[in-house]
């Protein structure tokens, strides 16, 4: 597979995505069936279905990390630190990057109508006014720009959700007030220049200019040299954005599965075996199956639901524990903080280089969350279910992740300046605080919080 895709790319891509159709096609439940059918179907997704995903997927993109070290070791001296990374901009067949792109492109067709826009004027600037889209969203009553394109978007990409693992987690096409909310942040953002369809495009072209630079640097050692680079690097942007396709098409099955225990949370509702039907993602599997053979279920579901409820009020979730119950990072930071660190500086780990000196947004949550443009985006972790707030946000500090964790991947590749591994960066900073994040040397200045002496 590897070696094929060395020689022909194009003929690697083709079948990549045709897995991806049988493997939808593979999703689909025929009409007709009966709950218990439907569970077969969801089990047979999760033990059958979902396994092939990572190696007809993965060693595409593996590939394409690959021929960028190769590279780099064909360069030698020339690539100097940093020389490679612009490479990685901008990448092409990033099915993440195609879905922010989209939502970008729809919020433009909205700017352009004016009904449409008349429809954002509130929710632009009082998240309040997101659930009234969505109500009119529903009953078929938004401008038709806004009520088709939204349909269009929600088709392709309504699988997804922040958060998208967890089954029980409302997808996109369950409850849209996330999408709107980005729609309306979109909006807020006049600069044509700073547009993320323009800024991903010129991110493209640096990235080929850098492709044709290393290669005739390589050139000029070798003719041979300089050819195996440019073939390297051109493979390494044809398949790198592919690395993000081998969980969408999880969370493709995963949405498929929500909605067959959905529809069976509904029958074991109807029959009383549950109170509710979203109260069938507190039960697993084999519980579900006893459910339809008759087995009341709601004092299982009542205690999940207590216990889960308790979890949600943690503050503070460890990212690793030991066997003896400490938090490794928690002893580093209080160590860190023991030390004569620079004042005022938070420290994490570089994830993506630039500086930049803004207004901090601290979101806990992306739901209706509002972020001006330009904004420092400040979060605990970030999932694709997050990357369209990265379109118009100037910075990324993160308080979980390393170098190669999704949110600091995603920064690189849209050239956003980016921190990752930041202990308590959501407590320490505020929003509306002015900082400066410098993603090359993995440090997070601080000034005075707002409204500070």
């Amino acid at each position: 597979m590897l070696l094929r895709a060395l020689f022909r790319p194009e003929a690697a891509l083709r079948r990549a995505e045709r897995f991806g159709e049988r493997f939808r096609a593979a999703l689909v439940v025929p009409a007709g069936s009966t709950a218990v059918q439907r569970l077969d179907h969801v089990e047979r997704i999760l033990g059958q279905e979902l396994f092939p995903v990572v190696p007809n997927i993965l060693p595409l993109p593996a590939l394409g990390f690959a021929l960028l070290a190769a590279a780099g070791r064909l360069l030698g001296p020339v690539a100097g630190p940093g020389s490679l990374q612009p490479v990685l901009r901008g990448l092409p067949n990033n099915v993440t990057t195609e879905m922010d792109l989209a939502l970008w492109q729809l919020a433009s067709a909205i700017r352009a109508d004016a009904a449409s826009a008349a429809v954002f004027d509130g929710a632009a600037f009082d998240n309040a006014g997101v659930p009234e889209l969505v109500r009119h969203y529903r009953a078929r009553g938004l401008p038709v720009v806004v009520q088709s394109g939204l349909a269009s978007f929600l088709a392709h990409y309504g699988h997804r959700a922040v958060a998208e693992i967890d089954v029980g987690m409302p997808r996109w096409s369950d409850d849209p007030a996330h999408i709107l909310g980005v729609l309306a942040n979109y909006l807020r953002l006049d600069d044509p220049g700073q547009a993320p369809d323009r800024q991903f495009s010129k991110a493209a072209r640096d990235a080929e200019s850098q492709v044709e630079r290393l290669s005739a640097a390589a050139g000029e050692r070798s003719r041979l040299r300089g050819a195996l680079v440019r073939a390297a690097l051109e493979r390494t942007r044809m398949f790198a954005g592919l690395r993000e396709l081998p969980k969408y098409h999880i969370v493709e099955a995963l949405a498929a599965v929500r909605r067959q225990l959905q529809a069976i949370g509904t029958d074991l509702a109807v029959a009383g075996r549950i109170t509710e039907a979203d109260d069938i993602f507190f039960l697993d599997l084999v519980e579900a199956r006893d459910g339809l053979s008759g087995r009341p279920l709601h004092t299982v579901v009542a205690q999940r639901r207590e216990a889960y409820v308790q979890e949600l009020g943690r503050r503070h979730i460890p990212r690793v524990l030991l066997s003896d119950g400490t938090e490794p990072e928690a002893v580093q930071a209080g160590a860190a903080g023991a030390g004569a660190g620079a004042p005022g500086v938070l420290t994490g780990t570089p994830a993506s280089a630039g500086t930049v000196t803004a207004a901090a947004r601290v979101i806990l949550e992306p739901q209706e969350a509002h972020l001006e443009p330009g904004e420092i985006l400040v979060a605990p972790s970030t999932d694709p279910g997050w990357t369209p707030l990265f379109l118009t946000a100037g910075g990324l500090v993160m308080e979980m992740g390393g170098p190669n964790s999704h949110g600091a991947v995603v920064a690189r590749e849209y050239g956003i300046p980016a921190v990752v591994g930041v202990p308590d960066a959501t407590s320490r900073i505020v929003t509306g605080q002015v900082i400066t994040v410098d993603g090359a040397a993995g440090t997070v200045a601080t000034g005075a919080p707002p409204g500070d002496a």
